[in-house]
């Protein structure tokens, strides 16, 4: 097995950040889907379906073979993000039906 020079990991890395903002964008359109379709805010943070998809992601991470305790933190981090985004769509939202 030949040595790789820090360059081409530092390639692989950037070539694998392309794909994983490609996702989040792809995540981002559900979640906005979703906040458009929420009753409230609660339903928002739904703190239970949190526990679900950080139970999934464990999961997964240990069939893919990353570290659990990594994804979990990434999705939280993600999560904590996204649910703010839709908080904003479900707040504009809602305002918009308001005004009709």
């Amino acid at each position: 097995m030949t040595a790789r020079g820090i360059e081409h990991v530092r390639t692989e890395i950037d070539a694998v950040d392309r794909e994983i903002v490609h996702l989040i964008a792809r995540r981002q359109g559900f979640v906005v889907e979703a906040g458009r379709l929420k009753t409230d805010r609660a339903a928002v943070r739904a703190p239970d379906r949190v526990g679900q998809v950080v139970d999934k992601v464990r999961a997964l991470a240990g069939e893919a073979g990353a570290d659990p305790d990594v994804v979990e933190r990434t999705y939280r981090a993600m999560i904590d993000a996204f649910i703010d985004l839709e908080l904003t769509v479900h707040a504009h939202h809602t305002t918009d039906q308001n005004d009709d």
